[in-house]
């Protein structure tokens, strides 16, 4: 049985899932207190499926981009629990984990999260043959986003609404937005694609896995005198 942590922002969400696939999931907003609600829900997951943390065999973590509390929390639970039951750790973008439910679409999919300053966090993925990255993850503007797309695509993520109001503008019909339910993100899918990678005998190395914040936390930053 697999762990899937994904606290990469506000919105949270953990699942319990065997070869990948969900047995039970917990999703919630949490807003800043990831710390202090993270291992209470995860407890409270494997104590409803009467399951223990010994029976887990791999963990699975979103590792951003995203929040700089939320990923830091996430990802060190992911570590402890990885090294404590001697499992496999395997880390998934948070913006692959938002486009994967689209992947039957065919379509490219395009999550977008806010970076502040005026910036937005995406990536580009899509599945014909198989499923794929088109591009990694970057801090583009949605401005420059626009002039880049071609063709019909579909925008996901958690969209800020002046920027889902500048892609319905610049973009017509070529921009498809699913309603805000549609977009939510869950652990099940962080866990399909969890399982696909150790399936190929892929994993992270607990050491050495850090978060993608893609731009440095202020907290990291010399201040300028």
């Amino acid at each position: 049985m697999e762990l899937a942590i994904d606290t990469s922002t506000d919105s949270c969400s953990i699942g319990l899932s065997r070869q990948g696939e969900t047995i039970a999931e917990l999703t919630w907003h949490s807003g800043q207190s990831h710390t202090v609600e993270l291992v209470p829900n995860v407890v409270r997951l494997l104590n409803q499926n009467k399951t223990s943390p010994q029976s887990l065999t791999a963990i699975f973590v979103a590792k951003g981009p995203g929040s700089f509390n939320g990923l830091r929390v996430g990802i060190s639970a992911a570590k402890g629990l990885a090294l404590a039951l001697n499992i496999p750790l395997v880390g998934i973008s948070t913006l692959e984990v938002e486009a994967y439910p689209f992947a039957f679409t065919k379509l490219p999919l395009c999550p977008i999260h806010n970076a502040g300053r005026g910036e937005i966090a995406t990536a580009l993925y899509q599945r014909n043959d198989d499923w794929r990255c088109i591009a990694p993850e970057h801090i583009t503007t949605a401005d420059a986003l626009c002039q880049q797309i071609k063709r019909k695509t579909l925008f996901c993520g958690e969209i800020p609404p002046s920027v889902i109001e500048q892609l319905q503008q610049k973009l017509g019909r070529h921009a498809i937005i699913p309603d805000p339910a549609a977009r939510w993100r869950h652990a099940g899918y962080l866990a399909e694609l969890g399982w696909q990678r150790l399936s190929r005998g892929e994993q992270d190395n607990p050491a050495n896995l850090q978060p993608l914040y893609l731009r440095q936390p202020p907290i990291t930053q010399r201040k300028v005198k």
